[in-house]
């Protein structure tokens, strides 16, 4: 490493993040007051209302920015890591049995008119773990040991988190996932995580027989172009793919064209069938792969027997796991219900708001919508829509623009660092980051179910914003800290 040059504050931090985190929390502020303001009438600065409450979790937040790019040393964090994250582990489970109940979700501990959620320090905690781990000399993702500390790391505070009724801030650790791959993870995981949500939608849509057949397709297909053979594959299995498709549509035919519904050859479901092509086709396939020795031979087995499973575990996942708001939202989201009165309201009301500001937006203060309180929760998790009415296309595009900004450029400060940890860190920051813009921001506009997700840096809330401030300027200061010596 080369000798300390001396470099001074203008040199090793970068100002484009930190000025881009001002302008993000500053179009909060003031957006958070024009989501209130007609309920609130007050000063923008008054401490009793939203807008003043934010204020003052931004100066909070700004000077635990200071205090952790300018008095702590960045090495820290690697050396204290495991106990922040054993530390926040104990707060998870806490916060189950001693915690405060807010819609249906106990994962707030209050303190009078203070409040923080356990679950936002989480996402600090795990990605320091992370860098921690991943950064050891010696670590190889691929290597199976490795592989499983990695994934308990995520899961255990993943599932402490759907414990507490939190999914939505547990799905926001699906984000890592991002980071796993650029250190190596195959990108068959993301293949897999693609198929689970295909798979979760289809059955829940159309049925499990569509959902097998789907998985059945797509393995078939991954195997004919691993072999090479893909020709002779679809000439073999093309013809019975087509005919399994069709026993559906062929069941009910039937049982239009006959008067007697108990008849025999109709209480043999299309489903049955397909089970015993498959008990028949899945040892000769696995007698096949022993004499073989293929092993992707032996992963499809094996990941079309887990496909099967969790197709048929969809409807306990779905009914006895996600809670009933939850489940309402989906159900709505996948056009199951329609209820544009009920949970389907704030979605609804979310988009009138964001169509009616037009490409430059009512004006600030003016929005009929925000005005009349038409949008529930809109100084939160529905923040964005207060931006759409007010501002405009032109004012939405220009948040994701600095938002898409801030991800790019921690990502390129991260490819830059020439220490892991550092890099592996900025990579979890910047999939955070994306994760909360995605959902949130998909909520907004109907394409994702609601599941109680803040716009970082925007949303009103103290455990939001101090959370992606420590989290961002931890970054800053590794970066800074690096920088002082190239």
């Amino acid at each position: 490493m080369n000798k300390y040059n001396g470099r001074g504050l203008l040199e090793t931090i970068d100002w484009k993040l930190v000025i881009c985190y001002l302008v993000l929390i500053i179009i909060g502020w003031v957006n958070i007051y024009a989501s209130i303001h007609s309920s609130e009438p007050s000063s923008i600065f008054d401490p009793s209302c939203r807008s003043g409450k934010q204020f003052i979790w931004m100066t909070v937040s700004l000077g635990l920015a200071a205090l952790v790019l300018f008095a702590l040393n960045p090495r820290i964090y690697e050396s204290l890591s495991v106990p922040i994250y054993l530390a926040t582990l104990c707060l998870l489970v806490a916060v189950i049995f001693l915690g405060t109940e807010v819609k249906g979700s106990k994962s707030w501990f209050v303190f009078g008119p203070v409040s923080f959620q356990p679950a936002e320090i989480s996402k600090i905690a795990t990605s320091l773990m992370l860098a921690t781990v991943m950064s050891q000399s010696g670590y190889r993702l691929s290597r199976a040991r490795d592989f499983l500390i990695t994934a308990a790391i995520i899961l255990i505070p993943m599932a402490i988190i759907v414990a507490q009724s939190e999914t939505g801030s547990a799905l926001v650790y699906v984000g890592f996932v991002f980071m796993l791959y650029r250190e190596g993870l195959s990108g068959w995981i993301l293949f897999m995580i693609g198929m689970a949500i295909t798979l979760f939608i289809t059955t829940l849509t159309v049925s499990s027989y569509a959902s097998v057949m789907i998985l059945a397709v797509v393995i078939t297909i991954c195997n004919a172009l691993f072999s090479g053979k893909f020709r002779q594959w679809l000439k073999i299995y093309l013809p019975a793919f087509i005919l399994l498709g069709a026993l559906p549509f062929l069941h009910d035919w039937l049982a239009g064209m006959t008067d007697n519904p108990g008849a025999f050859i109709l209480k043999i479901q299309p489903l049955h069938i397909l089970g015993g092509v498959a008990a028949v086709l899945l040892p000769v396939f696995a007698m096949r792969a022993f004499r073989s020795g293929k092993s992707f031979l032996w992963l499809s087995i094996g990941a079309f027997i887990v496909g099967v499973a969790f197709v048929f575990s969809v409807d306990f996942l779905f009914h006895d796991v996600l809670q009933e708001h939850q489940r309402k939202r989906i159900e709505v989201l996948l056009g199951l219900k329609d209820d544009p009165t009920g949970v389907g309201y704030n979605v609804n009301q979310s988009m009138i708001a964001i169509g009616s500001g037009g490409l430059t937006g009512k004006g600030f203060l003016k929005g009929t919508q925000t005005a009349y309180g038409f949008v529930p929760e809109q100084s939160t998790d529905f923040i964005f829509c207060t931006i759409g009415e007010e501002w405009g296309f032109l004012g939405t595009a220009s948040v994701i623009i600095l938002f898409v900004f801030l991800i790019w450029k921690i990502i390129l400060d991260a490819e830059h660092c020439r220490e892991a940890f550092t890099r592996i860190y900025g990579y979890c920051v910047a999939s955070c980051i994306f994760m909360h813009l995605f959902i949130n921001i998909g909520m907004t506009i109907g394409i994702m179910p609601v599941i109680g997700i803040p716009l970082p840096f925007i949303s009103y809330g103290g455990s939001s914003l101090v959370t992606f401030t420590v989290m961002l300027f931890i970054f800053i200061a590794l970066v800074k800290n690096e920088k002082k010596y190239f």
